[in-house]
């Protein structure tokens, strides 16, 4: 017993140690006394066999192989794990590969059925099976499923690895999408390569060869023959370039790769090699135990000998191999692949060819609707074209395999990919409902001008029944802002967030006073002119007031922004994108039920709508063409990611509110209790609540005013945090302020001490936001001091900071309050949505007459 024991063991290690040579012999040695306990390890093989390996042996090296791949560790430890700065930048946060992460660790084994098997005397050499388990049923039917991708097949086309001369590889792209593909790979995804690039790398190497190769009776000749070889080497020797450049194109694969710890198998194929059952077996069995291993398989079609690409029929469910598309179609659909990214010199597809005017890209296509495209011309590059792609792609996405057709001489392209952005175009089996957010904003585009068409008259008649209705629904409102509340309380939201989130009929009556408000003063606001010039006797200009275009505005647990902000701009005839916050999701949709209703009685409902995601906005920051101004209304940190990521559409807000009320040695003490009580109690959310108290060292040392202020605030239950000079006055004051420029948003504020009104008006200049800044004093040449000197958009004398709103400043309402320097300052209301544009009138005016003095400039000012 014990001597079977150690023989079992012993084939064991010598099997798991990968010493095929020792276990055949040792089996051999076994077999001449036999032991039935070694009977299901190996079967009796007699010694006649010499000179070629017995089926045992087949079985022996097979099952070692098998036994060697299934017990290595996880995919996820075989290799140094490196992840770019940019990948960790650019990657999605959710990990979830349809019921397992792409981290999530797990054995070769389960993702392949070990086969082994011995037929005829002759084994089955096929280690991997592919498990049915593995394929999707059905595709990813959204983009932000496309992280989840656990194998990915991506095709380099000619144009992308190629220069534009043609004559070699554009080696600093090529390196980038290598660096994005490691990155997946070492993200613990699986990434099988097909690529081009072995022709246009040839001929580099060939054409200088063949130069090299002249005599010196040639070189020396007059007759220049260099550009005649750079021809022949260029149009005449595709397969010795194929041949020359095979070898120096996957040298330069496995040195990129090696910088981020992948190691790389080439794979050469011909169109044969899918049409012979056993050659195409094999083929897949190679690529699938290259990725078990952990080694990306670079697949690249054999030129040097594969015939010129024939459009032959397809065999039925099958596709004909002509090209690289269909190529990467093909093996992503035979190794149940989840994604495959084809990559060319295009964006994705058109409706029709990218060329013509008009012509527009399609994020998402449903193959069903390939009879409505329209095809152009092919790329300079490569055999395939885009009707090639949009066939292989469909082939595969038929195959439960996701496509992505995009362009793949962009940076960054496969991350985005990967992220989800709206990149090229995605392959999905239905039709996507819902509106595009570039339709979306051409149609607020069309909807301004119809606005801009009303009467005046009728722009104020729509702002009226919104007004009215917000009353008439009031109890569906509520039950869709209870609805939000309800679900804050679950997630867990408090504090401002849930304040600015709450509806209630009082704000309701104050909205609709506000709208009334703004349709009572929207006679005057679009096509008023404001300067009228006589040029000459003939010409005379006017200056007229235009609506912008259309406005993007992003708001967070506000709805009530959302119908102020809808009356302002159908005020000034601007069509208008929406985004509100997600947790007030119910309560937005009521509202702009009611907005689209008031609108819907003009025929103008398109002028104004709403978006949801966060990848929709980040579209609409890109659309230029059609958003005119974006103006973020909520948190710092919303309103500075929208200023960073808005290349070319100009941003209208503040980041923060810092507001000050400074109490002057002149303050008359009741007057400062009731103005600082209110600037940081009546709504310490909103952004123009006090945040800083600045008191006069006069009322500290020797005046009643500054306790009594401090001890109407502590009743207030408002925590005070002391700044560094009252700190060092107090001795047991209350706990240091962290920075003086906080923004606490809450029932906090900092105090401090400053020595003059011109100290009080530095430290504002230096820890302020340019929003709202407050002085309370009695004297009037100390206060029109203060307000002359304090370089804020708002600065007021013995009033509250609450007063800087649209509302109460008498605009009706506001979009927002800018601390910009350029257009709107302060509370925005409908005349900071407004631009103008210059009217001119002549008779046969032209400007050579003037040039000449046959006519005279006049340049008189007209009344408007």
């Amino acid at each position: 017993m014990a001597s079977t024991i150690l023989k079992r063991s012993l084939a064991d290690v010598l099997i798991k140690t990968n010493k095929i040579d020792h276990a055949v012999k040792f089996a051999r040695k076994s077999c001449k006394t036999p032991d039935p306990a070694l009977a299901g390890v190996y079967p009796v093989v007699p010694l006649r066999i010499v000179n070629q390996p017995s089926p045992f042996a087949r079985q022996a090296q097979t099952s070692a192989k098998a036994r060697f791949l299934a017990s290595r560790p996880p995919k996820c430890m075989l290799a140094k794990r490196w992840c770019s700065t940019a990948a960790r930048r650019f990657s999605g946060t959710s990990n979830t590969v349809r019921g397992a992460g792409l981290n999530q660790s797990s054995s070769l084994s389960q993702k392949f059925h070990l086969h082994s098997s011995v037929m005829d005397g002759r084994t089955n050499k096929a280690l991997f099976q592919y498990s049915g388990n593995e394929r999707h049923a059905s595709p990813f039917l959204t983009r932000e499923e496309l992280k989840t991708a656990k194998r990915v097949v991506i095709k380099l086309g000619s144009a992308v690895v190629t220069r534009e001369d043609g004559q070699g590889l554009a080696l600093g792209r090529l390196a980038a999408i290598i660096e994005q593909v490691s990155e997946i790979q070492n993200s613990g995804a699986e990434c099988i390569l097909v690529t081009s690039g072995a022709v246009a790398f040839g001929k580099q190497k060939l054409s200088q060869e063949l130069l090299m190769s002249m005599s010196m009776r040639e070189t020396l000749s007059s007759v220049d023959r260099t550009s005649e070889l750079k021809s022949i080497a260029h149009n005449e020797l595709k397969r010795p370039n194929a041949a020359v450049g095979q070898s120096g194109l996957m040298a330069l694969y496995e040195a990129m790769f090696r910088n981020y710890g992948i190691l790389v198998g080439q794979v050469l194929v011909t169109k044969q090699d899918f049409k012979n059952a056993n050659t195409r077996e094999q083929l897949f069995n190679t690529i699938r135990e290259l990725m078990a291993l952990n080694i990306i398989p670079v697949i690249n079609t054999n030129d040097a000998v594969s015939p010129p690409p024939q459009d032959n029929a397809d065999a039925s469910g099958s596709l004909n191999i002509t090209d690289n598309d269909s190529l990467a179609s093909t093996i992503a659909v035979d190794v149940g692949a989840d994604l495959a990214i084809l990559m060319s010199d295009v964006e994705g597809i058109f409706d029709k060819p990218p060329k013509e005017e008009g012509a527009k890209l399609l994020h998402y296509f449903n193959p069903k609707n390939i009879d409505s495209l329209k095809f152009g011309e092919k790329s300079n590059y490569g055999t395939g074209g885009m009707e090639s792609k949009v066939k292989s792609a469909s082939y595969a996405l038929s195959n439960g395999c996701s496509v992505v057709i995009c362009n793949g001489m962009k940076y960054n392209t496969i991350r985005n990919i990967m992220s989800g952005q709206n990149v090229g175009t995605m392959f999905v089996p239905i039709e996507m409902e819902g509106t595009t957010v570039e339709v979306l904003a051409q149609n607020s585009r069309l909807g301004s001008r119809k606005l801009c068409s009303l009467a005046a008259e009728e722009r104020a008649d729509i702002i009226r029944y919104l007004a009215n209705s917000l009353v008439s629904h009031e109890q569906e409102i509520m039950a869709a802002n209870q609805q939000d509340l309800a679900n804050a309380r679950a997630t867990g939201v408090t504090g401002p967030l849930y304040d600015r989130l709450e509806l209630s009929t009082k704000k309701l009556e104050s909205l609709a006073a506000g709208l009334m408000q703004i349709a009572d003063t929207s006679y005057n606001n679009v096509g008023k002119v404001i300067r009228r010039t006589k040029i000459s006797d003939s010409l005379e200009v006017m200056q007229k007031t235009v609506p912008i275009g259309v406005l993007m505005v992003i708001f967070e647990s506000r709805p009530d922004a959302l119908p102020q902000v809808a009356s302002l701009a159908i005020a000034s005839a601007n069509g208008l994108l929406l985004k509100g916050g997600k947790e007030a999701a119910n309560t937005n949709q009521m509202l702009m039920r009611i907005v689209k209703e008031a609108l819907g009685r003009y025929g103008c409902a398109d002028a104004i709508s709403m978006v949801s995601g966060r990848d929709e906005v980040s579209e609409l920051l890109k659309l230029d063409q059609y958003i005119d101004l974006i103006i973020p209304r909520g948190s710092n940190e919303m309103v500075k990611s929208i200023k960073d990521r808005s290349k070319s559409i100009p941003v209208l807000g503040h980041a923060d509110g810092i507001c000050h009320v400074y109490l002057d040695k002149d303050a008359d003490p009741e007057k400062a209790i009731k103005i600082v009580s209110d600037s940081k109690t009546d709504y310490p959310a909103a952004c123009n609540a006090m945040e800083t108290l600045l008191v006069h060292e006069s009322l500290v040392n020797d005046n009643e005013t500054f306790y009594q202020v401090c001890q109407a605030l502590k009743k207030a239950n408002v925590q005070i945090f002391s700044g560094p000079r009252l700190s060092q006055t107090l001795t047991f004051g209350p706990p240091k302020a962290e920075k003086l420029s906080t923004e606490y948003g809450d029932l906090a504020c900092t105090v401090e001490i400053v020595s003059n009104l011109e100290e009080a008006v530095d430290h504002i200049h230096k820890y302020g936001s340019g929003h709202t800044e407050v002085i309370v004093t009695e004297c009037e040449d100390t206060a029109d001091k203060f307000l002359g000197m304090v370089d804020s958009a708002c600065v007021f004398h013995n009033a509250s900071s609450r007063f800087a709103d649209g509302y109460r400043l008498g605009l009706g309402a506001e979009v927002g309050i800018s601390t910009g320097r350029i257009h709107a300052r302060g509370p925005v209301g409908v005349e900071g949505l407004l631009t103008t544009k210059w009217v001119l009138k002549g008779h046969d005016d032209t400007a050579a007459e003037y040039s000449k003095g046959a006519k005279n400039f006049l340049h008189v000012q007209l009344p408007a």
